[in-house]
């Protein structure tokens, strides 16, 4: 399946992936890692994110909603308020849900935006065929695809333990396709599953080119980037819901 995008290539999902053993693994463990999950674009992808512009850095407050802050404001040190948001995101951290990266919203199935490449990132993962294999390895019958971002780790960024488990929202699996090469584990932006006040039991590196997907709901977070991170972590995020 070739979706055209003003990428160098057109972005082609693996679909010779050996499904059953996939399937029998997120059946078992509640949670599978699926590398080479495309076999072209991927590279042209990372690349097109790395010069995008209009990234938003997207801090929740304590009492509610969220700071959406343009991501080259953010980084200003002398940015008004900044030392008040950081200061409170902190605290909020220390015993709340806190989040703090940049991202891109992907749009819906019927939605269009500026960008025509995360409009083709939305309608390959509404194809049928995608849509199949993904039914097939989660057992997720005809799963609809929502509220899907790109998201962007720098230095400083971090994403508190949580479950994705949103009343409803029909949530099912969560997923996360990583277009970050040659990530190291000390530069932090692990994803990490974990139970609620116990020690992480899986630090997951993020890979290049590869999907994972795991239950919903699943306590999990994504670890500080460590400030030595020379480049930012990628990756495409969202959730599968039963309709």
């Amino acid at each position: 399946m070739n979706i055209q995008t003003r990428l160098a290539l057109p972005l082609e999902l693996n679909l010779g992936l050996d499904v059953s053993r996939y399937a029998e693994e997120f059946l078992k463990n509640g949670h599978v890692r699926i590398p080479h999950i495309l076999n072209s674009g991927a590279l042209e992808l990372y690349r097109h994110l790395d010069a995008e512009a209009n990234w938003m850095q997207l801090i929740n407050k304590p009492g509610g909603g969220a700071h959406e802050i343009p991501r080259d404001e953010w980084r200003k040190p002398r940015m008004p308020e900044k030392a008040r948001i950081s200061r409170e995101m902190y605290e909020n951290a220390c015993d709340g849900f806190q989040y703090c990266y940049s991202a891109l919203r992907v749009p819906g199935k019927d939605e269009t935006c500026m960008d025509p490449v995360l409009t083709q990132i939305s309608r390959l993962l509404s194809e049928p065929d995608v849509k199949g294999m993904l039914s097939a390895i989660t057992g997720i019958s005809d799963p609809v695809f929502t509220d899907g971002q790109v998201t962007s780790y720098g230095p400083g960024d971090f994403l508190t333990g949580h479950d994705d488990d949103l009343e409803g929202s029909g949530r099912a699996a969560a997923f996360v396709l990583g277009l970050t090469p040659q990530w190291r584990l000390e530069w932090g932006g692990l994803l990490m599953f974990h139970e609620l006040g116990e020690v992480p039991f899986c630090g997951l590196v993020p890979q290049f080119n590869t999907l994972d997907l795991f239950t919903v709901p699943r306590y999990h977070s994504v670890s500080l980037v460590s400030p030595a991170a020379p480049r930012q972590r990628y990756s495409i995020t969202g959730w599968l819901s039963r309709k």
